[in-house]
């Protein structure tokens, strides 16, 4: 099978696998809490492996069930009013877009879109045309799930800072794929996912709330492992990103990530970024040449996402005839990205995300697939 479809869910290593298999069967000997306590020092190892992958200190550093879960609570927990105003790009995720529209309508704050510049990516120029005292968060997609593109981080950040704005950084698809180190990008915090790029388990997620903004938030509610119970009516909530955690986990998918992470680590994020857009350009090259097919990816430095359609062919057909021949993809519709896939005119596009261990060979039969679906 050719996979390429590591945008979506990748592919566990095998120690990632034998991680979370053997930590089932421990709890089935011991139970639950027996087994976790076995692990505690892993688990607490988890921390330190995360702030070395995302550049940031170890009590920075939270996990969660999913990426959606960590933006949702994140985003929750950033004190907003009437007139305050939140900015968002074309690349703004669904999940995300949706979670902010109902946060508007409970809060008075309104959703404002920065442009997209004209090879697609993020503008700075009119970010910064937009940015007044009353802009509390500048929430940015660092690669959308869509189009290839690869948003300028750090540029958006030193602006927004320069207007006191906190910007919250969208990792679901770059974390695993690309370097994403909160102390070079100068983010404030940041969401991400195991289930992608990583190749952990899905049911993981992780967030990172950087010190200096850690008292700019306010959670509105956390459970007895984000604070203490400290006396009858009295509780005192923890100093580090942990307050956002909740008591009850999965430590199988918990292990799974930590040894995911530090698979990848292992390997080195510069040199899977490299491997990993090297087969990504070939793909683009490939499709570009193919008759009949369009690529639509973005942006300056492409990510990778390669993202296509076929003339004559809806891309769910194109995803169920790959399938067929043994090839995986994925299709990324309006639904995801409604901003830019309405600006473009798009309703769906194929998305081809192929990983490190995916073979020149295996690129050059996908092509040869393709070309001949029409």
């Amino acid at each position: 099978m050719i996979f390429l479809d590591s945008a979506g869910s990748s592919l566990p290593p095998s120690e990632v696998l034998d991680e979370m298999v053997g930590h089932l069967r421990r709890e089935a000997e011991v139970g639950g809490y027996r087994a976790a306590a076995e692990r505690e020092d892993d688990l607490e190892r988890a921390y330190p492996v995360f702030a070395e992958l995302l550049g940031c200190a170890p009590e920075e550093v939270a996990f969660t069930d999913s990426a959606t879960r960590s933006w949702l609570t994140l985003v929750d927990s950033i004190p907003l009013e009437p007139g305050d105003r939140v900015l968002i790009s074309e690349a703004e995720y669904g999940a995300n877009a949706v979670a902010l529209l109902r946060l508007a309508e409970l809060t008075g704050a309104r959703v404002e879109l920065i442009p997209s510049d004209e090879i697609g990516q993020l503008d700075v120029a009119a970010l910064r045309d937009l940015l007044d005292e009353r802009v509390k968060l500048v929430s940015l997609v660092h690669v959308p799930t869509n189009g290839g593109l690869v948003n300028p981080v750090r540029e958006v950040t030193e602006a927004a800072h320069e207007a006191g704005a906190l910007v919250l950084l969208d990792a679901c698809q770059s974390a695993g794929q690309l370097p994403v180190h909160a102390a070079d990008l100068g983010v404030d915090l940041i969401s991400g996912t195991g289930r992608k790029w990583l190749r952990g388990p899905r049911g993981t997620g992780f967030l990172v709330v950087r010190r200096a903004v850690a008292d700019r938030l306010r959670p509105r509610l956390f459970d007895h492992s984000g604070a203490d119970w400290a006396g009858l009516w009295e509780y005192r909530m923890r100093q580090d990103a942990r307050l956002h955690e909740l008591w009850e986990f999965g430590v199988a998918e918990r292990l799974g990530l930590l040894k995911a992470a530090e698979y990848a680590l292992e390997l080195g994020m510069d040199q899977i970024a490299a491997q990993v857009g090297e087969r990504a350009e070939h793909l683009r090259t490939g499709l570009a040449g193919i008759p009949g097919v369009t690529v639509h990816d973005l942006g300056e430095r492409p990510s990778g996402i390669v993202t296509f359609t076929v003339d004559g062919l809806p891309p769910e057909r194109v995803k169920d005839l790959l399938w067929d021949k043994d090839v995986v993809v994925s299709v990324t519709s309006e639904g995801s990205t409604r901003f830019d896939m309405g600006r473009r005119g798009l309703s769906a596009m194929v998305r081809a995300s192929p990983h490190y261990f995916v073979t020149r060979a295996q690129l050059d039969e996908f092509l040869t697939v393709v070309t001949g679906l029409r």
